[in-house]
């Protein structure tokens, strides 16, 4: 948490650059998303994600995404943003920040999707699984993101 609380973030495809600390403050959940436009399995992943995100947010949960890309580069970054992700924040492409947070959170594969709580602990390394799971509304329990 500490990684992305010190980085710069982006808001958008072609946002602004918001300090984490400022954009994370505030939020019960946020969901660090390892993903990039080339895989397969993450583009069919992105649009359930970014429906499952809409709906928490309607429902009152707390939340935030941010998006850690392993595109080729920036561009294929912005247009894979444009096509299919919410209103999600992102590490900038190519900081130092994204591949802390892949080592961190011992990323081998995308796409990835861990929750943490506000405090910065793991409250779910699979994250794909509760989104894929269940509907929202069960996901999302006091700002706590479960599976069960």
């Amino acid at each position: 948490m500490d990684t992305l609380k010190s980085t710069q973030l982006q808001k958008g495809a072609s946002g602004g650059l918001v300090a984490g600390s400022e954009a994370l403050a505030g939020k019960k959940v946020i969901g660090i998303y390892f993903s990039a436009h080339w895989c397969p399995p993450c583009r069919m992943f992105t649009p359930v994600l970014k429906d499952f995100y809409e709906a928490l947010l309607e429902s009152g949960c707390e939340l935030e995404v941010v998006f850690v890309s392993s595109d080729r580069s920036p561009a294929d970054m912005a247009a894979y943003m444009n096509e299919a992700h919410g209103e999600w924040l992102a590490v900038p492409h190519g900081s130092p920040a994204a591949q802390q947070l892949k080592t961190e959170f011992q990323v081998s594969g995308i796409p990835t999707l861990v929750f943490l709580r506000a405090d910065g602990t793991v409250a779910e390394r699979d994250g794909r699984s509760v989104v894929q799971g269940k509907g929202p509304t069960k996901a999302c329990d006091n700002n706590h993101v479960k599976r069960n």
